[in-house]
């Protein structure tokens, strides 16, 4: 929520701020996104390569005054011992300037071997400044500072005081998102409020103006990773419907952009009020929270068996976690089941504790629907794909028959061992991929599987019409 206000303060004095978030995420970079008016995207060592983030940071904090990027976990924290994939690692990768959020509940004079701890730990690490966050009182803020100013030569950035009106309510998968938050604008206004009256705004750009500049390398991988080359609107040849609303809103900006990039017209629809699908050549279905729209959704009867009739027909459709939840025959949470899509074989039933959470490894079946040729000649075409997953949710009286596209090396998906369910021309699972070098580029293949059944289907038409 720091990032958020210091995000709408330093836009409303005028800066274009460009949002990052560090690992994989989505409703942290919503809120980000809803702050800044600009999308927010992540950077993240599991699914992408050094030079893939270089060039996504580079490509958009160009554009903007101001690049933000906010970490996870602590700043040194991860799954490596090394900490090569902490967020000091993309600190140190970037170029980027810490300003370390301390917690100071309960804390005088401790803060300054905390703060000497994280100035000395890593070297290479610039440690611009510290904010103080939840704060009683301006006694406790004064003794912190002190601290601070005796014992270390690191610059104090402002202070936050505690308060109940800065928090937003968290819930099995996280924050709620801006969409579900009641009087999210109200909420937003007050972390800005907190900020502007609390932090040192003028040091904060001091200090993202000592930041070296981000260029981008030369090789194809840079340039791909940076977005050239890909199709313009007038190439566009496939329309892919996209489900987005209250219910299915896991997307990453930049895989929504490499749909596009590969000959995907995208096409928005509302899985909770739309009766009807757009028309297009395949469909995406995102994660989400269908399990707290799980009403409306049942009550989207028309939607519901459209999608199952397109199934059926071999329309092409790639759905994740939520969308997988979506696709089957029902939703069972807090007593309540609702009916779904009913062509995935399976019932979802909602538990209190993850199911699944974490990175995962999948590794491609021969089941597997889309392409490998596409990813070879994409620069991909890796078998092994690092991938992560978070669900509360698993599948009951499952299909025994059931085919999947993946072998589950690491994580959980769908029964300990499997993900990606395979079933005519549809995939889904409860894995989410991102579309970069090291995860084998899933949005290309995406868009040649939905142009190649296009193809397929306009021959087969072509011959019915012949004879």
């Amino acid at each position: 929520m720091v990032s958020v206000g210091l995000a709408g303060a330093l836009r409303a004095r005028g800066l274009t701020v460009q949002p990052f978030k560090k690992g994989p995420d989505y409703i942290d970079p919503m809120w980000l996104a809803r702050v800044s008016g600009r999308p927010c995207y992540n950077l993240d060592f599991n699914t992408q390569t050094e030079t893939e983030i270089r060039a996504l940071f580079a490509r958009h904090a160009a554009l903007a005054d101001l690049a933000l990027i906010e970490g996870n976990k602590g700043l040194h924290d991860g799954v490596d011992l090394e900490g090569r994939d902490s967020s000091a690692a993309l600190a140190r990768l970037l170029g980027a300037p810490v300003v370390l959020v301390i917690d100071a509940t309960g804390i005088t004079r401790g803060v300054a071997p905390l703060v000497l701890g994280y100035r000395m730990f890593d070297r290479e690490v610039v440690l611009g400044g510290v904010i103080l966050n939840r704060v009683v009182s301006p006694r406790q803020e004064s003794k912190l500072r002190q601290a601070i100013e005796r014992y270390t030569d690191v610059r104090v950035m402002g202070a936050i005081g505690r308060s109940t009106d800065l928090v937003v309510q968290e819930r099995h998968l996280g924050l709620t998102t801006p969409d579900e938050t009641a009087a999210r604008d109200e909420t937003i206004s007050r972390l800005i409020l907190a900020v502007e009256r609390g932090i040192d705004l003028d040091r904060v750009r001091e200090l993202a103006r000592s930041a070296p500049a981000v260029s981008l390398a030369s090789s194809d991988e840079s340039r791909s990773a940076a977005g050239d080359g890909g199709a313009t609107a007038a190439q566009r040849d496939v329309r892919i419907a996209v489900a987005r609303d209250a219910a299915f809103g896991f997307y990453y900006p930049d895989d929504l952009e490499a749909l596009e990039q590969a000959g995907g017209e995208l096409v928005f629809f509302n899985a909770l009020g739309d009766a009807r699908l757009p028309d297009a050549d395949g469909l995406f279905i995102g994660g989400g929270f269908p399990e707290t729209q799980m009403p409306m959704l049942s009550r989207n009867g028309s939607l519901r068996s459209e999608i199952r009739r397109a199934a059926e027909s071999g329309l092409p459709i790639y759905a994740e976690c939520g969308g997988l939840m979506y696709l089957t025959r029902s939703i069972r949470w807090g007593g309540e089941a609702h009916e779904m899509v009913g062509f995935i074989p399976a019932d979802t039933v909602m538990h209190a504790a993850p199911q699944g959470r974490g990175l995962v490894v999948l590794e491609e079946t021969d089941a597997f629907p889309w392409s490998r040729a596409e990813a070879q000649s994409a620069g991909a075409g890796r078998s092994r794909i690092p991938a992560h997953e978070f669900h509360h949710a698993a599948l009951d009286r499952l299909d025994p028959a059931t085919r999947f596209a993946y072998r589950v090396m690491r994580g959980h998906g769908v029964d300990g061992h499997n993900d990606g369910i395979v079933r005519g021309n549809v995939l889904a699972g409860f894995c989410h991929l991102r579309s970069t070098v090291r995860s084998g580029r899933w949005a290309n293949r995406f868009v040649a599987f939905v142009r190649a059944c296009k193809q397929a289907r306009s021959a087969a038409d072509s011959r019915f019409h012949a004879n």
